[in-house]
C-alpha cells in the first residue's frame, strides 16, 4: 500500500497524530504507517466519523490548520494572495455566468446543474490563484458564485427578450426597461433554482480554500 492508501485509513482511526515533521502518523509508533493490507491497531474515530459526514474536506481543513505550528500558519497567510483570488473568481464567474445565458438561450432550457458548475469553477480559480487559508476566501467565493448564477439568469432574460424583439444583444441591454427586470426575474424563478443556488454557494465556498499538503508542510517546516 502506498502513503495515499495508508492515509484513508489513518484519518479515520483514533490513534492519529499530527506531526509537524512527518504529516500523519500512528499516535503508538510515532511514525507513519507501514501496514500492507490492514493494521492490526486500526480504531474508527466515532467522533471523526459523526462529523464527516457534513463536508470531509471542510472538517479535515480545519482540523489541520488547528493541528499545525503557529509559525507554519503564518508562512500560509503570507503566501496568500486575495486580489488575485478575487480577480480570478470575478473573471470565471462571469465567463460562466455567459455560458450559462448563451446555453440557456440556444437550448431554450434552463439548465440548474450550470449554477454547480459555476460555483465549482469560482472556488477552484480562488483556490488556484488565491492560496488561501482565511475564511474571507470561502466567503468570496460563496458571493461570487451567487452573483454569477443571479447574472447567468438576467443574461439568459436579456437573450430571449433579444431573440423574440428581433434585436442585438448589446441593443437590448441598452433599450431594457430595468425596473422590469426584478419582477421578470421573480416571475422565472422556481424552487428547483434556491436548490441549485445552494449549492453553487457551497461548492463557491468549500473550493476556495487551499489544499494543504505534507508537501507543503515539510517545505515550509524546512525553512522556519
Amino acid at each position: 500500500m502506498n502513503r495515499e492508501q495508508h492515509l484513508t485509513f489513518c484519518k479515520k482511526c483514533v490513534n492519529q497524530k499530527m506531526d509537524l515533521k512527518q504529516g500523519v502518523v500512528c499516535n503508538l509508533t510515532l511514525r507513519k504507517a507501514d501496514f500492507d493490507n490492514e493494521c492490526s491497531e486500526f480504531k474508527v474515530d466515532e467522533l471523526m466519523t459523526e462529523t464527516h459526514l457534513g463536508d470531509p474536506e471542510e472538517v479535515e481543513r480545519k482540523e489541520m490548520l488547528q493541528k499545525l505550528n503557529p509559525e507554519i500558519i503564518e508562512k500560509l497567510r503570507y503566501e496568500q494572495n486575495f486580489q488575485a483570488a478575487l480577480i480570478a473568481g470575478l473573471i470565471t464567474g462571469v465567463v460562466g455566468a455567459i455560458l450559462w445565458a448563451i446555453i440557456t438561450v440556444t437550448t431554450e432550457y434552463q439548465i440548474g446543474y450550470m449554477a454547480v458548475a459555476i460555483g465549482f469553477g469560482v472556488g477552484f480559480a480562488i483556490r488556484k490563484f488565491g492560496n488561501g487559508i482565511d475564511p474571507i476566501f470561502g466567503y468570496v467565493g460563496a458571493t461570487i458564485a451567487l452573483l454569477s448564477c443571479v447574472l447567468g439568469n438576467f443574461l439568459g432574460i436579456v437573450g430571449f427578450v433579444a431573440n423574440a424583439e428581433g434585436l442585438g444583444y448589446i441593443e437590448t441591454l441598452l433599450a431594457l426597461d430595468y425596473s422590469l427586470v426584478p419582477s421578470i426575474m421573480v416571475e422565472s424563478f422556481s424552487g428547483m433554482d434556491i436548490l441549485f443556488y445552494g449549492f453553487a454557494i457551497f461548492e463557491g465556498y468549500k473550493y476556495s480554500f487551499r489544499k494543504i499538503s505534507e508537501e507543503d508542510i515539510d517545505r515550509l517546516n524546512n525553512s522556519i
